[in-house]
């Protein structure tokens, strides 16, 4: 039974079809948000950055193995960043307990934004809705990414990471809706 499962699940993923926006492009104006992080603490963009550079990546939730090792390689390379005069920010649809659960896996000590509600992710064009079909696999396994979230939608971002100059202006990106893709560490260094 569990084989018909394990195949069942890739095959939905297979035939399912990721319904996302483009993300903004390189040049665009990043938009600008206040929301509380892991801390309590409420991260203004147009505050950071005026300290300089951001790094503002999305992922998807504590369950998914791929953001988790991204999220440990960024804390892995945080000082190679700050001594570039930039930060990281983290953007996740999940509540609070859930990233919490997601620095326990990563060790991230960078600011981790609960996005209620999904107002940066559409803002920033990165928001796609999980079809019933693959919604109901991944509740079969145990993720339920609605009650994660706290919303109804079955919404998640596309991993997307953008560098954001000090003047608010995205100057990289990396957007691909293939969630095991993500900007290298050597990539954001290069453009910070």
């Amino acid at each position: 039974m569990k084989k018909i499962l394990v195949f069942l699940s890739v095959f939905l993923f297979m035939v399912s079809n990721v319904k996302a926006q483009e993300g903004i492009g390189i040049n665009e104006k990043a938009p600008l948000f206040k929301a509380e992080d892991q801390n309590g603490l409420t991260i203004d963009l147009s505050k950071e950055l005026e300290k300089g550079k951001v790094v503002l990546m999305f992922y998807r939730g504590q369950w998914c193995p791929y953001c988790n090792r991204y999220m440990a390689a960024l804390q892995d390379s945080i000082h190679l960043i700050k001594d570039k005069g930039a930060q990281v920010i983290a953007v996740t649809p999940e509540r609070h307990e859930e990233i919490d659960k997601t620095i326990e896996k990563s060790g991230a000590s960078f600011s981790v934004i609960y996005d209620e509600g999904h107002q940066i992710m559409d803002n920033y064009k990165v928001t796609f809705t999980m079809s019933k079909t693959k919604f109901t696999a991944y509740t079969a396994y145990g993720i339920n990414v609605n009650k994660a979230s706290g919303n109804d939608d079955r919404a998640l971002p596309v991993p997307a990471t953008y560098i954001i100059s000090k003047d608010g202006v995205v100057i990289h990106r990396h957007f691909d809706t293939n969630y095991k893709s993500r900007m290298t560490i050597k990539e954001i260094l290069n453009y910070l």
